[in-house]
């Protein structure tokens, strides 16, 4: 699983110098942030939309969706899946209510 998500941040890494008009992710780049934030909000509606009206395979769709590009913003502010990894580890065994908390302080 990891892997996938290496690999795909690598060709993510190698479009930020690609061709606008030879990507789709080059071409986000190339629109700057507010493009990029724009689709992650976006594909979150979508998402959204897509579990409410509870068909699995079109949940995983929008949720893939969902992934890619908040991957495309990690790699626009210069960060990579290991740092949300690295996060999500960090919290493993916590409660929720507990992490919450100490986000308040």
């Amino acid at each position: 699983m990891t892997d996938t998500l290496t690999r795909l941040a690598a060709v993510l890494e190698e479009r930020k110098a690609a061709d606008p008009e030879s990507s789709y992710v080059a071409k986000l780049y190339s629109k700057g942030l507010d493009a990029i934030l724009k689709k992650v909000g976006e594909e979150a509606t979508e998402t959204v939309m897509a579990a409410k009206d509870g068909v699995p395979d079109k949940i995983v769709y929008e949720v893939a969706d969902l992934w890619f590009h908040t991957l495309v913003l990690l790699a626009h502010q210069n960060l990579g899946p290991e740092s949300v990894l690295a996060e999500l580890d960090r919290r493993f065994g916590l409660s929720g209510l507990e992490e919450k908390a100490r986000r308040a302080k």
